[in-house]
């Protein structure tokens, strides 16, 4: 770190940084096995902070947990991680018992902009589930895919006006 070239300071702070990761990681993922629902789901979201591949096992893990907070948890994590890997996962908590689960999936499907999860999102959108539906509109919007277009103008005669509204968002986000 007290080198004279820039370079090796920046690299050894770069290392320092991953054994840090490192460090935290096997802390974390030491919580996540505990017993203390709350300790568990900050872990999870500790696990946003570590800049490293090996945070996706303890997150698919987290996933599949049977407490609901902690698969809400993962699901908003892997969103804002947006690993396209992990794509197959989420989509299968598009159907997860837990309604929060199901909300919090679409959004982050959302944030990955892939088209190809349209689809899917749109297929929420004859949920009974209002908040459901709306956050499948806004997943729609946030992709921006044309392909979201019929479905988001069908929306617009939906009978409840929040839906109608996040309809119109959507279509404004458009890329057509």
């Amino acid at each position: 770190m007290n080198d004279s070239d820039e370079g090796v300071r920046f690299a050894a702070a770069d290392a320092l940084e991953r054994l840090e990761s490192a460090l935290a990681l096997d802390q974390v993922i030491a919580v996540l096995a505990g017993d203390n629902r709350g300790q568990r789901v900050r872990a999870v979201y500790a696990l946003e902070r570590i800049n490293s591949s090996q945070v996706f096992p303890p997150l698919l893990t987290a996933l599949a947990d049977k407490d609901e907070d902690l698969r809400a948890a993962a699901v908003q994590v892997l969103g804002r991680k947006q690993n396209p890997k992990t794509l197959p996962q989420l989509v299968r908590h598009l159907r997860d018992p837990h309604p929060a689960v199901r909300v919090h999936t679409a959004e982050a499907l959302g944030k990955f902009g892939d088209r190809r999860l349209v689809p899917y999102l749109a297929k929420l959108l004859t949920a009974q589930d209002e908040e459901l539906v709306k956050s499948a509109l806004r997943a729609i919007g946030m992709i921006g895919a044309p392909e979201g277009e019929a479905v988001l103008f069908a929306m617009l005669e939906d009978s409840r006006p929040a839906i109608r509204r996040e309809a119109a968002r959507a279509l404004g986000q458009l890329e057509i």
